[in-house]
């Protein structure tokens, strides 16, 4: 398995995932440009490294593309002739781009899958929606499906648009909580507490609240109602979040952020 680009932040996440998991290092080869980073990450996970993406590539089965959005095409076409005439496997981590731009660039008959990750999978706890194009054997589905849980866990969705929709649930969302926690904070603190004691208090607090959603065996929804006692300090502080409109600006959000994602799409698809 190559991954081209592979000492950047996400594909660096998900090689170190697969590596922890028992996926064997020296099966992985990772490209970059910048040598002294490409040798301190190869260093640090076991795997080989290379700066020739078409020697690397060479006698790979699965390519993952894992580079900026705005240099894909470039990328495609610089290793295209080889990637059309083997066929491996393709997995593009790059938001944004329909199949239709990599089957224009790479060559038609080549399996591909589009893997949206969002950025916890660099602590483990990431989520990775996948859609795969014609062609794509399950057998196929299966390594990108291992490679998406080494990292947390995997959605496949059943039409292209589908993806527009993870990434305006996970995709994007972690910058949503993030948000939220931020403005925690700045609450907290303008009510006279120290920030780092808000900061803390409010991470912990997030943390604790993700865990038992995850544990529980209700919904989340019956979760808040736990917490609320009748006419009591938490029913309040929520009832001013329904009244000021959370609900509905929340959706709004997402869906601006799923039309953007499709927008990027039509962009990109050149």
């Amino acid at each position: 398995m190559v991954f081209i680009g592979g000492a950047g932040n996400m594909a660096g996440a998900v090689i170190g995932g697969m590596v922890a998991s028992g996926y064997p290092a020296d099966k992985i080869v990772a490209t970059g440009r910048d040598k002294e980073k490409l040798k301190a990450f190869c260093d640090r996970t076991g795997v080989h490294g290379s700066t020739d993406n078409l020697a690397a590539i060479e006698h790979a089965d699965v390519v993952v593309l894992s580079v900026k959005p705005q240099v894909m095409k470039e990328l495609c076409e610089s290793i295209a002739e080889k990637v059309s005439a083997r066929k491996p496997l393709v997995i593009t981590l790059a938001a944004g781009i329909p199949l239709a731009a990599y089957q224009r660039w790479l060559g038609a008959g080549v399996p591909i899958i589009r893997a949206m990750p969002n950025t916890p999978a660099l602590v483990g706890t990431g989520v990775t929606g996948l859609y795969a194009g014609d062609g794509v054997t399950d057998e196929q589905k299966s390594v990108a499906t291992q490679m998406a849980d080494a990292v947390g866990i995997a959605l496949w969705v059943e039409q292209e648009s589908g993806i527009d929709q993870v990434i305006a649930v996970s995709g994007s969302g972690p910058a949503y909580y993030f948000q939220f926690m931020e403005s925690m904070i700045d609450a907290a603190e303008k009510a006279g507490m120290d920030r780092a004691d808000a900061e803390r208090l409010t991470l912990q607090t997030a943390l604790g609240a993700a865990k038992l959603a995850v544990a529980a065996d209700v919904d989340v929804a019956q979760l808040k109602r736990n917490v609320m006692s009748p006419n009591g300090t938490t029913e309040r502080a929520v009832k001013r979040f329904q009244e000021g409109g959370l609900p509905e600006l929340v959706a709004q959000a997402m869906g601006d952020c799923a039309a953007r994602a499709a927008e990027m799409a039509k962009e990109l698809d050149k």
